[in-house]
């Protein structure tokens, strides 16, 4: 595909291994821990969901890496999609970006940014007038790094460079300190009994893997921006595979301190979990520490989600799927401007309006199934001429399969739970309402730019 004004290739392997894991290591691994262990209150239940979700993040990393350094567009799932299943699907994948998806993400990760930043400065953000607080200091959040990555990728890139050491550097001293201060604090953790009575059902597992799967979301956001990757055909399945075993990795031992030091039944009321850990670690300097490393955290996420899903409708766009003035390209800075204040001003009204549970499980039950699509393009796409790509999925078709199969089981359960099930059937709803606004618009003049 060729754009009318093309982004330039400026990020190397190191950056593009900052945006994976950068986008991945957010709100999930500090915020996320609490509800999921309510779901599975036993040692055995929590760590499997944390490794099963891992897996499966793998999965679909291995099966990515394939297709993105086949086709390492600007635009990444939705680029798979189109050519793996055709305009439609693709014009789906960024409606429901576009209305749902993005501004979730973004509003769930700022919240998060918003509520540790308030703690740090002594204020629990769960008390008025805080808690209203929060929802403003995350949406300047959303604006300053709009502008941020409206100047230029190599800063937005930076960023998210120093943020991820950062980050990434504070987990591994967590798992550090756990493993040796921890047995002298509990006398060995708490990982006996390892299946308490009631610790796990099937259909807990399904809503506890939603949440395992908003903690791991990142891995498939380098494809957004893969034409902005030098040497894409080396550089993208190594970044994508590598820097997904790099958060499966620290995410399975983060938990596994957690679990050295406080128990399950205090890990399901412990919304802060990183910090209070901390506190029990080293005292009160240690909470400190942990909220600067989340607000760190949570900044470069931020940062990585509006440098990445703005491709997305600028590559639609480009395709004559969208209006074509989010396709521009700053004159001076060399960025897609319109597309990413498009995502900051949707991420700052969702912000405004819905809490970080709704906002987190909105995003998983919205993206999976569009996961399911970019990783199954993989089939189609081997029976096209010309498609070469530089390294193929181990394993296949069982990998991708295994992808496939764990997005439905997903889907299924959230529909099974009656707590969920009308949320997520307004989700798919409003999903569908993008058919018919394709064929009233572009569907019914557009044709595919090769």
């Amino acid at each position: 595909m060729e754009q009318r004004e093309s982004l330039p290739r400026r990020l190397g392997l190191a950056g593009a291994v900052a945006i994976l894991i950068g986008s991945t290591i957010g709100s999930g691994i500090f915020r996320s821990p609490a509800s999921i262990a309510d779901r599975l209150p036993g040692p055995l239940a929590l760590i499997a969901v944390w490794t099963v979700g891992g897996a499966l993040a793998l999965c679909g990393a291995l099966t990515l890496a394939e297709v993105a350094g086949a086709l390492p567009s600007t635009g990444g799932l939705y680029v798979f999609i189109r050519d793996g299943w055709g305009k439609l699907p693709a014009f789906l994948f960024g409606w429901t970006e576009l209305v749902i998806i993005r501004a979730a993400a973004l509003g769930a990760v700022a919240t998060t940014f918003a509520e540790y930043a308030v703690r740090m400065g002594g204020h629990n953000p769960a008390i008025a007038p805080w808690d209203a607080r929060v929802h403003y200091f995350a949406a300047v959040a959303i604006v300053a790094l709009a502008i941020v990555n409206v100047i230029g990728v190599k800063w937005s890139a930076l960023v998210l460079e120093l943020t991820t050491v950062a980050k990434y550097g504070v987990l591994v001293f967590i798992i550090a300190l756990a493993a040796i201060v921890g047995p002298l604090l509990t006398g060995g953790g708490h990982l006996t009994p390892m299946i308490p009575p009631g610790s796990f059902t099937v259909g807990a597992f399904g809503l506890a893997l939603v949440s395992v799967l908003w903690a791991y979301d990142g891995w498939a956001d380098l494809s957004f921006v893969a034409g902005e990757v030098k040497d894409p055909r080396r550089n993208i399945p190594r970044a994508l595979i590598g820097g997904t075993l790099a958060v499966i990795l620290v995410y399975v031992a983060v938990n596994l301190a957690y679990l050295s030091v406080v128990p399950v039944q205090q890990m399901r009321g412990s919304k802060l979990i990183a910090a209070d850990v901390a506190q029990q670690l080293v005292g009160n300097w240690g909470v400190i520490l942990i909220g600067v490393a989340v607000v760190l955290a949570t900044f470069g996420t931020l940062n990585g989600s509006l440098l990445t899903a703005p491709r997305i409708f600028f590559a639609m766009a480009d395709d004559g799927l969208f209006f074509r003035p989010i396709a521009a390209v700053h004159p001076k800075f060399k960025t897609p401007y319109i597309a990413i204040a498009l995502c900051a001003a949707l991420g700052v009204a969702f912000v405004l309006l819905r809490t970080f549970e709704q906002l987190a499980d909105t995003f998983v039950i919205a993206i999976v199934p569009f996961y399911a699509l970019a990783v199954a393009s993989v089939f189609p796409l081997r029976k096209t001429a010309g498609y070469d790509p530089p390294y193929r999925v181990p394993g296949y078709p069982i990998v991708p399969a295994l992808f496939i199969l764990a997005a439905l089981y997903v889907l299924v359960n959230a529909l099974a739970d009656p707590g969920g099930r009308w949320p997520t059937v307004a989700i798919f709803v409003v999903s569908l309402v993008g058919v018919p606004v394709y064929y009233l618009s572009v569907g019914r003049s557009v044709k595919r730019t090769r």
